[in-house]
């Protein structure tokens, strides 16, 4: 009895940890199938633009709003994995500090500019993604974390 209750017990943990990790890899596709349908834009661009995007948000939030919104779309990480490496941020930043601007959000937006151009995409398609990923927030995480994210664009 005790064998079979710790079998059941352990393949309902597995289960579970089958789940949970496909949620956030379908929740991924979800997204990406909506930019990509919806812009026009390829998977690649669609997963780098929307990791590029979700990492910008990263670092306008503070932790607590950014473990919201990571909670709610677990596949947020993996995103922000999956965008482009860019250096441009560095050089603008420093620009910005010696004319007394903000380095940190000038930079972030060059950061994002500059991933999308080396996706193959123009800058003004952040203008685009950005209406598409709080649909998403919205729908599968909720009208809180749709209302941080669209907090951290509003620098933009």
């Amino acid at each position: 009895m005790t064998r079979s209750l710790r079998y059941f017990g352990l393949m309902a943990t597995f289960v579970a940890v089958l789940g949970a990790s496909g949620t956030g890899r379908a929740q991924a596709s979800d997204l990406i199938g909506l930019l990509t349908s919806q812009l026009g834009v390829t998977e690649q661009q669609a997963t780098g633009g929307a990791g590029s995007l979700f990492g910008f948000a990263q670092e306008e939030m503070g932790v607590s709003d950014f473990d919201v919104v990571s909670s709610a779309l677990p596949s947020v990480d993996s995103l922000i994995g999956a965008a482009p490496e860019t250096g441009s941020s560095g050089l603008l930043g420093s620009a910005s500090s010696l004319l007394g601007g903000s380095s940190s959000s000038l930079g972030d937006m060059a950061s994002i500019a500059s991933s999308f151009s080396d996706l193959g995409m123009s800058p003004d398609m952040v203008g685009q993604f950005v209406p598409v990923i709080l649909d998403y927030a919205q729908s599968a995480g909720s009208e809180q974390v749709m209302q941080l994210l669209q907090g951290a664009f509003t620098a933009l």
